[in-house]
């Protein structure tokens, strides 16, 4: 794709980039077959080479973009589906980021948008403020239906916070059971601490159960992918720099993520901080060392299960995972070996709808990805659903009538701990065991 950008423009390294990433794009339109938001609308504009088109325009024009440019950009979920297929490898991310940012600075929105996107990025990266605040939506969740959508989406979360009843996991050092193999540091996050605490716990009980040795620094925090998706570079920049402090003394073997959405992001902590010279060489190490807690625990061999369960399990991928990680065999092999039936959930190139902050900014395109990628997975025949990120578990649980767990808490209930607490109550079927191979040999 051809582009107009000033030498002026080109001084700037980031929109050099985007520059380089624009002049990549040879509008094949591969990308629109993976795109969930133009199989949704089929409107060129909300598939990602017209997107691509609107952010050349935007960025060589500088200055406020048009409501309708900025509207296009919003519905892009950023699940990366697109990558997958583009012929060429257009660095689709990074783009669609630069133009969240320059939205973010040269665009003034409508007063309750602004509202919401400040209390978005003020609230759910702090977990003590996001605790607080789902403990208001609770109250007021009975007037939900008379909510507008975005509302009534927020307000959705109140009755999601710890159905179980495991803590907070708490800063400090926990020693690997036996013989310590590793020594990793757990991103403990920020929404997950509070919607979901079990899954830092099924965590870090697998962890330690296999040699691990696992730091929670104290310092470390939100890994900014919240912020970075609405736009707010700074934000997700600072949060990137104060993690990097937090992990920079530490001699670790790993940085363990156990939500694929963060994951992507510290991953990229060498690209978010390129430009910083007082970190971007640490930040560059340390996003080497950053891993799924699949992707781990498949590296360094999983205990064996002392009572496989035959359950079926519908995995899901997190787009995260997917599509930007590309962590696919690990899960599946991982809750193979296990003892669950594993079963794909079909169209699993679409997106689920939660996308951070997604369903609550586009609570409609959301709510219909979500329903139907929870048809998908109840299509399947399984007991459970299964996903590698926070946001799918809470998002598909909204339209399921399956249980839905993060696959960490079956791999921990599989080699020794507790019953996952959304199991609780359910009777589970086990599957047969799959039937030996034909005996082979010579007559």
């Amino acid at each position: 794709m051809q582009t107009h950008f000033t030498l002026k423009q080109l001084q700037d390294p980031r929109l050099a980039e985007a520059d380089s990433i624009i002049q990549s794009c040879q509008h094949f339109g591969f990308c629109t077959a993976t795109c969930p938001t133009y199989t949704l609308l089929g409107d060129e504009n909300d598939a990602p080479r017209g997107r691509i088109d609107l952010s050349r325009e935007m960025l060589e024009a500088g200055g406020a973009p048009t409501a309708k440019t900025v509207g296009h950009i919003d519905r892009c979920l950023s699940c990366a589906a697109c990558m997958t297929t583009c012929a060429v490898r257009v660095d689709y991310l990074h783009l669609i980021d630069r133009a969240r940012a320059h939205i973010e600075t040269h665009y003034r929105r409508p007063l309750p948008e602004r509202l919401l996107r400040a209390l978005l990025a003020r609230v759910l990266p702090y977990p003590a403020r996001f605790a607080a605040a789902l403990r208001a939506a609770r109250l007021l969740r009975p007037f939900a239906r008379l909510a507008p959508g975005r509302l009534a989406s927020m307000l959705a979360l109140g009755g999601r916070q710890a159905r179980g009843s495991e803590a907070d996991l708490a800063p400090g050092v926990y020693p690997a059971q036996g013989r310590r193999r590793f020594r990793v540091a757990l991103l403990a996050g920020c929404a997950q601490r509070v919607l979901a605490p079990e899954i830092n716990r099924a965590t870090l009980r697998l962890l330690t159960r296999h040699g691990c040795e696992v730091v929670v620094a104290p310092s470390a925090g939100c890994c900014g992918s919240l912020a970075l998706h609405m736009g707010r570079e700074a934000q997700a920049q600072a949060a990137a720099r104060q993690n990097v402090r937090a992990w920079g003394p530490l001699e670790l073997d790993a940085i363990i993520v156990n939500a694929s959405g963060c994951g992507t992001t510290v991953k990229d902590y060498d690209h978010l901080l390129q430009h910083d010279a007082g970190c971007a060489g640490e930040a560059a190490r340390l996003s080497a060392l950053a891993a799924d807690i699949s992707e781990f625990i498949a590296s360094i061999g999983l205990n064996a299960p002392p009572a496989p369960r035959r359950i079926a399990v519908a995995y899901h991928d997190a787009c995260s995972l997917r599509n930007v990680q590309r962590v696919t065999r690990q899960p599946r092999d991982l809750l193979s070996q296990a003892g669950f039936a594993v079963k794909d959930v079909p169209e699993s190139q679409f997106c689920c709808g939660s996308a951070g902050t997604y369903n609550l900014l586009q609570p409609r395109i959301a709510a219909q990805l979500g329903a139907r990628k929870a048809a998908h997975a109840q299509s399947t025949g399984a007991a459970v659903i299964a996903a590698g990120n926070l946001g799918c578990t809470v998002q598909i649980g909204l339209y399921a009538q399956l249980p839905v767990v993060h696959t960490v808490q079956l791999l921990d209930w599989a080699t020794g701990g507790p019953l996952p607490a959304a199991l609780e109550g359910i009777e589970l079927r086990e599957e047969a065991p799959p039937p030996p191979a034909a005996a082979q040999g010579f007559w």
